[in-house]
C-alpha cells in the first residue's frame, strides 16, 4: 500500500511542477494583453482532477492496494502521458497553460503532432493519465464514475478552446 502512496506521490509532484509553469506563463500572457476564455470551466476540470485523484488514492486505501502487474500497467500509462505533457509542453512553450489564454498575436502551434492530433494534451495526456491513475491504484469506481464525467466537462473544454481558436486560423 505504501508503495502505492510513493508512486502515486512521485507523479503528483511532477504535476505540480508543470502547473508552475503554466501560472509562469499565464502571468506572460495576461501582462501582454491574452484573455481567458472558460474560467468557469477551468475551474471545473481543476475540481474533477483533483477529486479523481483523491477518489484513486481512497479507493486504493479501502481495497489495501499493493504494486502488481495492474498497477505497473498503470505506471507505464502515466510514463507515457506524462512524457506527451512534456512533449506538448516543450511544442508549446510560452503560451502552454492549463487554461485557455488567447493573446494578440497568439501563434498556431503546426508541429506534426498538432496536425495529426487535435488537442494532444487532452487526448495523449490527460485522459492516459486518469487511467493510469486508476490503474494504479485499482480505482475501478473511479475509473468507471469519474472518467465519464471528466470527459463530459473536457469535451466542453474542447469546444471552448476550439471556438476561442477559430480566429487564428
Amino acid at each position: 500500500m505504501f508503495s502505492i502512496f510513493v508512486v502515486f506521490g512521485a507523479f503528483f509532484a511532477v504535476r505540480l511542477m508543470t502547473l508552475a509553469i503554466s501560472i509562469r506563463n499565464e502571468k506572460r500572457l495576461i501582462s501582454l494583453g491574452a484573455k481567458q476564455y472558460g474560467a468557469k470551466n477551468s475551474l471545473l476540470l481543476t475540481l474533477a482532477h483533483t477529486a479523481y485523484y483523491i477518489a484513486a488514492l481512497v479507493e486504493a486505501y479501502l481495497r489495501g492496494t499493493a504494486l502488481d502487474g495492474t498497477s505497473y500497467a498503470g505506471i507505464g500509462v502515466m510514463l507515457f502521458a506524462y512524457a506527451m505533457l512534456f512533449y506538448v509542453i516543450y511544442c508549446l512553450r510560452d503560451i502552454w497553460t492549463v487554461k485557455v489564454y488567447i493573446a494578440p498575436n497568439h501563434r498556431i502551434e503546426r508541429s506534426l503532432l498538432f496536425r495529426v492530433v487535435r488537442h494532444p494534451n487532452y487526448f495523449l495526456n490527460i485522459i492516459p493519465e486518469l487511467i493510469g491513475v486508476a490503474l494504479l491504484c485499482h480505482s475501478w469506481y473511479t475509473l468507471a464514475i469519474g472518467l465519464p464525467i471528466y470527459c463530459i466537462i473536457l469535451a466542453k473544454r474542447i469546444r471552448i478552446e476550439s471556438e476561442a481558436m477559430k480566429a487564428l486560423w
